[in-house]
């Protein structure tokens, strides 16, 4: 019952303050809407925004892009029979939000896509003080980046524990939609723990129906406390605009990543060596589980910490660091918010029997190979088996010029996602499928395309 209550000296119910702002009496009748009732103040959001909005602030950026006016001086043969001239110079600006979480250094908590690849950062304060920003560090993995600016009298926002939020709970979205400014909407949390969404490499997103608008990343979503529980982030838009789906990093993982920025200038993430996939009903039946929650393991790296610790293809993990387990998903997350040397408390369901493991975070592995190594046909290439831009395969880190592979069109960066129809992702994958042919066709993802390439 107390959670139905607002605030029990208004004496109104938290039932009545939403029928009237779903039946927009606010907005129509406002003139003649009475300031109390039964002698006492209306409900109203005023005063925690009055708090909370300084601490919440636009940010704008500015890249610079060089133009050269000849595309001849593009070429270095060519750019000797003409004189060098001043190259020109476009600018391009975007907008978005950012949350003061320490007053007395000046760190502003935003997106890293806000800032990504700016070449200047500008801060705009709600009392509308502006400041140069300093790049502190980004995790773009996360979207998560921290900027310093050189400012006094601040307003810090008070953090809370996001694992406590629940459905249902009011929060408000403070930020800088579409340029016009400090703008403040409310709503509930729909849903926690959204992840799969592809967003971001590492997602356990809250999902609220608060507005949250192009120019919003970066700014708070907050409780009716006033403290901050995530940062605004993106939205599901399928026709372009607000469809009442907004995600928010919870403010939990923001801060730990954040608290690595600030150390290290980025985020140290480290390996446990493990495969996972979520429990189906197929597999629940296959594994004989009475409770239908966990992760199984598919895979366990040779030589990883995992291996070393104990673990084996088809445990099942039902506890991590005293979490409950409900997906594949919520493992990454945990793991990929750790440090290098830390240790990790497995909970494991193995042929029936509950066993209790503990791990060490151990360094990133990228094993890098010379193509020659795999076929004939990769002489001149390096490649490595790592997660690009959250696309699991082989990397091509480097293409010699003047090689077969070059002029059969395979560049630097692409991602080798399959071989000969069959799915690769580790090297030796690779090279178990390529010893078994003389050709190679290479399903390649460049960017946002994907085509074939045929080596033979």
């Amino acid at each position: 019952m107390r959670r139905a209550v607002v605030n029990k000296k208004y004496g109104v119910s938290a039932l009545f303050w939403v029928l009237l702002l779903g039946l927009g009496f606010i907005q129509t009748v406002a003139a003649t809407l009475p300031l109390t009732v039964a002698g006492e103040s209306l409900p109203s959001l005023a005063p925690i925004l009055d708090k909370s909005m300084p601490a919440v602030v636009n940010i704008s950026t500015l890249k610079n892009i060089r133009v050269n006016d000849n595309p001849l001086m593009q070429d270095p043969f060519f750019r000797r029979f003409y004189q060098p001239r001043q190259r020109q110079r476009q600018q391009n600006s975007s907008l978005g939000s950012g949350v003061i979480i320490d007053s007395q250094l000046g760190l502003v908590l935003t997106n890293n896509h806000v800032i990504d690849k700016a070449d200047e950062i500008l801060v705009t304060l709600s009392d509308k003080r502006q400041f140069k920003a300093k790049l502190i560090g980004k995790d773009p993995e996360a979207d998560v980046a921290v900027i310093q600016i050189p400012a006094d009298n601040l307003v810090e926002l008070p953090v809370a524990d996001s694992s406590r939020l629940r459905v249902g709970d009011f929060v408000i979205a403070i930020g800088n939609p579409f340029g016009l400014g400090q703008t403040a909407t409310s709503g509930i949390v729909s849903a926690l723990g959204r992840t799969g969404l592809g967003i971001e490499g590492y997602e356990d997103f809250i999902q609220t129906d608060a507005s949250i608008n192009p120019g919003n990343s970066g700014g708070a979503l907050i409780n009716l406390k006033g403290e901050l529980i995530g940062i605004n982030t993106a939205i599901l838009a399928p026709n372009g605009g607000n469809v009442g789906i907004g995600f928010a990093i919870p403010s939990n993982m923001a801060m730990t990543l954040k608290n690595s920025l600030v150390q290290y200038g980025e985020v140290r993430r480290g390996l446990l060596g493990i495969s996972t996939q979520d429990l189906t009903p197929d597999l629940v039946k296959a594994f004989e589980l009475a409770e239908n929650y966990g992760a199984v393991i598919s895979r366990v790296q040779a030589g990883s910490s995992a291996e070393r610790a104990g673990l084996e293809a088809g445990d099942i993990i039902r506890l991590v660091n005293n979490l409950k387990i409900k997906n594949s998903h919520q493992i990454r997350n945990i793991i990929g918010l750790l440090q290098i040397g830390d240790q990790v408390d497995i909970a494991i369901l193995r042929n029936g029997r509950l066993q209790n493991i503990k791990a060490i975070v151990g360094k990133p592995v990228s094993l890098v190979t010379k193509g020659q190594s795999i076929h004939k046909t990769l002489t001149g290439v390096v490649l490595s088996a790592v997660q690009k831009d959250r696309v699991p395969g082989i990397l091509v880190n480097q293409v010699d010029s003047g090689s077969y592979a070059w002029n059969a069109g395979l560049r630097p960066g692409d991602i080798i996602l399959s071989v000969n129809r069959y799915r690769v992702q580790t090297l030796p994958d690779f090279k178990k499928v390529a010893m078994s042919s003389n050709r190679l066709l290479l399903n390649i993802q460049r960017g946002r395309d994907a085509f074939f390439i045929v080596l033979q």
